[in-house]
């Protein structure tokens, strides 16, 4: 499918002369904000099980789910190769050698292509980037940073840990070093109305960043954020299909044509999710941005 925006599959295209798919591990790693040097509990909307598939669990190795996650795309596409994505909590948050043991587990596999490494913009020292700088020359890097707002206040309230600063300082860090950098935000977090989440989009479109990733806010049952909105339902504004569809189309014209747009929105499950409950996957939602952006066109 054609996109009006830069699509994430068309940027893996123009870099990769076959069929790449992402494999998600969890690496066993945990957050700052979890294990006490900067805070405890974590994000206040986290829960990792809104985004582990089950071949993604920290008690197997690195390759043990390399291997399942091949086993399970291959049937389609034999001739495919991947891309090990590092997504469970803080995936630059150990020591280096440690963490290069990882990286190195994953670029042996044979199918393996390159990596991408979710992670918290405090949490990336340059001994660090530096040895990613190296592997980067030989294969695929994105390191996607977990931004969620460029809002101090919210960051502080939503227990992040780490400043919008913090962001842009990582961001510059890693670009400079020549490895593609991603950001994550979360659209409609508590407090932020449409003009604050639209600003967002105006900082960011001054970064020198190559993806975005979009979230709607979702409320998963037993976190924190949970508790706060049946508390102050007030200070949340619960967008609906249509509304939410404007939102991201407003927020993607403020971006420079040359950010790759990777999704809008994430798909938690259903026996997790608070609100919203829209009942569409990813691509169904994507279908329907692209058909209100082509009659604004």
């Amino acid at each position: 499918m054609l996109h009006p925006w830069r699509d994430f599959g068309d940027f893996l295209k123009g870099i990769f002369p076959f069929k790449v798919q992402k494999i998600s591990i969890n690496a066993g790693f945990t957050c700052p904000n979890r294990d006490g040097s900067k805070g405890v509990g974590g994000c206040t909307y986290c829960n990792n099980q809104t985004f582990s598939p089950q071949y993604a669990a920290n008690e197997k190795s690195v390759s043990q789910q390399l291997e399942e996650g091949i086993a399970f795309f291959s049937y389609k596409y034999p001739q495919m190769k991947y891309i090990a994505y590092f997504q469970a909590y803080t995936n630059t948050y150990d020591a280096t050698e440690k963490l290069l043991a990882k990286y190195y587990e994953a670029l042996n596999h044979p199918d393996v292509v390159g990596l991408i490494i979710g992670t918290r913009p405090d949490c990336v020292p340059d001994e660090l980037l530096d040895a990613l700088e190296k592997i980067s020359k030989t294969h695929f890097l994105l390191i996607e940073y977990g931004v969620e707002s460029t809002d101090n206040q919210t960051l502080e309230y939503i227990n992040r840990g780490h400043t919008y600063e913090d962001a842009v300082d990582a961001i510059r860090r890693t670009v400079a070093r020549g490895i593609y950098c991603g950001v994550h935000l979360i659209l409609g977090l508590p407090d932020e109305d449409r003009e604050k989440i639209l600003s967002h989009a105006d900082k960011i479109a001054q970064l020198p960043i190559t993806t975005v990733k979009l979230h709607q806010l979702q409320l998963i049952r037993g976190t924190k954020m949970a508790e706060q909105y049946l508390e102050h339902p007030d200070r949340f504004h619960r967008y609906e299909v249509d509304e939410y569809i404007d939102l991201c189309l407003d927020f993607i014209r403020r971006l420079p044509k040359s950010f790759v747009i990777e999704r809008f929105v994430s798909q938690s499950p259903k026996e997790l999710l608070l609100i919203p409950g829209w009942g569409l996957k990813n691509y169904e939602f994507t279908a329907r941005v692209q058909k209100r952006l082509e009659k604004k066109i």
